[in-house]
């Protein structure tokens, strides 16, 4: 990455996939292609098998769901196949959690290295992930409680307002109330979204984590909402689609494919998916580098070197107090 960061705030939606390209298939390449087939595959064969199971579970649980009662042998065999396939989520919230963050730790670190210029090797980013990882997954968790506590004030709210417009108003206006709460609270999610991604990037090149990373990362997209909005709405559509593919050519294609078709859209749906995660992870580092070179912050190339290298295997965060941000005029 040879572009001055100074120059990074004036990249547009084009822009920073041609920088995000380029970093992914100039520099490195051979090292993206390791990290992507230990940490971003598993990743994205996780999400793309839950589809699967989850089509052999569930019509288990809601067959067995009918004339069920606490005396009979069906209720036995519905209480087995409810607790299997909570084994079964947890077990696959907990490795796409964990490949995840992996995921995130390895491309921002190895992107943080291609933008000091300095050698690094796969073994040496899987030695530093794994202490990166222990300070995503804090900011990870302090998500969570931000999203479980926003999705409790949302539904008070609603019902409080449906409660004022079904008594005082009219029952005529209860449906397209609850359809403008509905797209708030989903441009509410999006926003969380955005806070996350840029949360995650803060937390591997700064000193900061949890709710800490979540507010310098609300800070940061001021002023680059409206770019940042349409990055993630395209990355997650596409994502959306490539499962809804999955889900009809594959889980559900039965006979009418045949065997050797599914599996090949399986592939071809695995590929792209692998890809989008790759390429999503690479466009988040970069939209960091163009949100702080909008606000004015200069990232001390020599300082974030010294700190990716502070120990042999090791990682140590950049230091605010220290030299991470100056400030530069434009």
């Amino acid at each position: 990455m040879d572009r001055k960061q100074e120059d990074m705030q004036f990249l547009g939606l084009f822009g920073i996939f041609q920088e995000a390209y380029k970093i992914i298939f100039s520099w490195r390449k051979k090292l993206f292609t390791q990290i992507t087939l230990t940490l971003i595959l598993p990743l994205s064969f996780i999400n793309l098998a839950h589809t699967e199971i989850s089509k052999l579970l569930f019509p288990n649980i809601n067959h067995n769901q009918i004339s069920s009662d606490e005396a009979t042998p069906k209720y036995n065999q519905l209480s087995d196949f409810s607790i299997t396939f909570w084994l079964f989520e947890a077990a696959y919230l907990t490795f796409a959690l964990i490949f995840s963050l992996l995921s995130i730790a390895a491309v921002v670190y190895t992107i943080a290295c291609s933008y000091t210029g300095r050698e690094v090797t796969f073994e040496k980013v899987m030695s530093v992930v794994p202490k990166i990882w222990k300070r995503l997954m804090l900011t990870c968790l302090s998500t969570f409680a931000a999203v479980f506590a926003y999705t409790i004030v949302a539904v008070i709210l609603t019902l409080i307002f449906i409660a004022v417009v079904y008594f005082f108003v009219s029952t005529n206006f209860v449906v397209p109330v609850l359809i403008v709460l509905g797209i708030l609270f989903a441009a509410g999610f999006v926003y969380m979204v955005i806070v996350l991604q840029l949360a995650n990037v803060a937390t591997v090149l700064e000193d900061a984590h949890g709710f800490h990373a979540l507010s310098k990362s609300k800070a940061l997209i001021k002023g680059k909402m409206g770019l940042s909005t349409i990055i993630v709405l395209m990355f997650n559509i596409s994502g959306w689609l490539i499962q809804v593919a999955f889900q009809k050519h594959v889980v559900d294609g039965g006979e009418s494919l045949g065997l050797v078709n599914r599996v090949a859209i399986g592939i071809i749906c695995l590929l792209l998916l692998l890809k989008l995660n790759l390429f999503g992870l690479a466009i988040q580092t970069v939209l960091y580098l163009v949100c702080k070179s909008y606000h004015h912050e200069n990232i001390d190339k020599s300082a974030l070197s010294d700190h990716l290298e502070a120990y042999p295997g090791g990682y140590v965060p950049l230091k605010t107090k220290d030299v991470q941000f100056v400030e530069f005029n434009v």
